[in-house]
């Protein structure tokens, strides 16, 4: 189901938060739950990966991760201050030590000139550290958005983890 590239990132992560003894959670929308899904199809991963939230819809993301609605309304779901209340709301309603969070539109439509198919914003944070942002435009179709952004969101994650 998940290809080597992404088993290896999956991997990189795991390894990355047992050595710092680092529990994760995921907030993800266009990726559907797949970085956690990426994380827990490792055997073992039970030890690391504490929780994930699924938050397609706005209201989804406001309720179960306290995304403001003034984000939501005012930059909209595809934004950085979104993917930023995301991954600050998962860490605050978990028992987790690092997030990521993930909002895009992985397309084949929903997309405008502002935001088109292919943007997806993530958001990775720790207590303590700064976190990290990141914004794309990826090429191809749903599946390969959806795929690269499940590989970047585990590059981010390992990135913090290993600071």
């Amino acid at each position: 189901m998940f290809d080597h590239e992404m088993r290896d990132a999956a991997d990189r992560v795991l390894q990355a938060c047992r050595k710092r003894g680092l529990k994760v959670v995921t907030a993800e929308s266009c990726t559907g739950g797949l970085v956690a899904a990426t994380l827990t199809a490792i055997a073992g991963s039970s030890d690391v990966v504490e929780r994930a939230f699924v938050t397609y819809a706005n209201e989804a993301k406001r309720e179960m991760l306290g995304v403001p609605w003034d984000a939501l309304l005012g930059h909209g779901a595809v934004s950085e201050p979104v993917a930023r209340a995301m991954a600050a709301g998962a860490l605050a309603r978990s028992a987790a030590d690092i997030s990521v969070s993930v909002t895009g539109v992985a397309g084949p439509g929903g997309g405008s000139p502002d935001k088109p198919v292919g943007l997806v914003h993530f958001a990775a944070a720790r207590s303590g550290y700064d976190p990290i942002v990141e914004r794309h435009v990826f090429p191809g179709d749903r599946d390969a958005i959806r795929r690269v952004s499940v590989l970047t969101a585990l590059a981010m994650l390992a990135a913090l983890a290993e600071r």
